[in-house]
């Protein structure tokens, strides 16, 4: 593969917060760009919200990856595909059904469909830092986490009916990845594979919402301390910014040498609720009293190799100061500009 042969890409959640920008930065390399979303209207909002980019961006409806034929028509023509979409739910009632079935028919669906169109030559996959870490792991000693790590998660124990729903996401994102890793290896398509493993993301909205109780699960979290609630316990310190993440795809996309490859994108900096309440305050006059401050102590027994991630793809990784006041400055915006009464 080389990289003048991508020129129109395939992009699944293309209108949810990590798609929005991915599809921004193709586009700002000149790339043309298919969508796939769930709602139509979606789609028609980020055209209208792009106007320059018009005649670069289209979208097909997908309203569920597990069916072929819509899949099929949207793969048709694209030289490559960017794989974003995947089911995030905490509120399932059966693991199995809800997370981790839906998870890895999606992943399998998309690389058949994009196996039958051969013009299609790379496949990007976003996956999850749970694919890597193994949350029962203590440290000392200190150990860093690689593309080659796995968590040790068991099918059965992804599953189980007492198994909580945190717990089966990560088996969730485990296996769709896996599924991803066979079916290259045992298929042999004629594209290649590159996956990323992020862990927690945040930073601007670029993606339409209606309004704060939209925002993505991760952003919420932090306009949740700049409302003045109670802050809430990081499951890992570790975290990415959305524009970093939204890079590392399309570099992945693009360079030859990153195929067949899985990177953990993220820097050694960590992030606690409570580092974030604290920018806040420095940050913002009218955060200061407002937002809550609890002393939270960050686990440091562990690390990841994000640096391979950087060098091989050419990029660098924005500083957790700045990603807090380039997204709350936004929200705060929003909500300023949104009227009285209006949700």
């Amino acid at each position: 593969m080389v990289e003048s042969k991508i020129q129109y890409v395939l992009v699944t959640g293309a209108t949810g917060f990590i798609g929005a920008h991915v599809v921004d930065e193709l586009l700002r390399r000149g790339i043309r760009v298919r969508g796939a979303t769930r709602s139509a209207a979606k789609g028609e909002a980020m055209i209208q919200a792009r106007p320059e980019y018009a005649a670069s961006l289209d979208f097909v409806q997908i309203d569920d990856f597990a069916r072929p034929g819509p899949l099929d028509h949207a793969v048709q023509g694209v030289d490559a595909v960017i794989h974003v979409a995947s089911p995030l739910t905490y509120d399932t009632k059966d693991n199995e059904k809800e997370l981790i079935i839906p998870a890895i028919n999606g992943v399998k669906s998309i690389l058949e469909a994009s196996a039958r169109n051969p013009t299609v030559h790379r496949v990007v996959m976003t996956s999850s830092f749970a694919s890597v870490m193994n949350a029962n792991r203590k440290g000392p000693p200190y150990f860093t986490y690689t593309g080659s790590d796995w968590n040790p998660l068991t099918y059965q124990e992804s599953i189980a009916p007492d198994t909580p729903a945190h717990i089966a996401y990560r088996g969730a994102k485990k296996f769709a990845e896996k599924a991803a890793w066979d079916f290259v290896r045992e298929q042999k398509p004629n594209f290649d594979l590159v996956t990323l493993c992020p862990s927690m993301t945040f930073g601007p909205i670029v993606h339409p919402i209606s309004g704060m109780e939209q925002l993505n699960e991760s952003n919420a979290m932090l306009w949740k301390i700049a409302q003045g609630q109670p802050l809430a316990t990081a499951r890992v310190p570790s975290w990415i910014d959305v524009r970093d993440l939204a890079l590392a795809h399309v570099e992945a996309l693009l360079r030859p040498s990153a195929g067949g490859k899985r990177y953990i994108p993220g820097g050694k900096e960590r992030f606690s609720y409570d580092w974030a309440a604290w920018i806040m305050e420095e940050e913002f006059d009218w955060a200061k009293g407002k937002v809550q401050r609890e002393e939270q102590t960050v686990d440091d027994s562990y690390g990841f190799d994000g640096e391979t991630t950087a060098r091989e793809l050419g990029m660098q990784y924005t500083d957790f100061r700045k990603t807090v006041v380039d997204l709350i400055t936004q929200l705060n915006e929003m909500q300023e500009a949104t009227p009285e009464g209006s949700p």
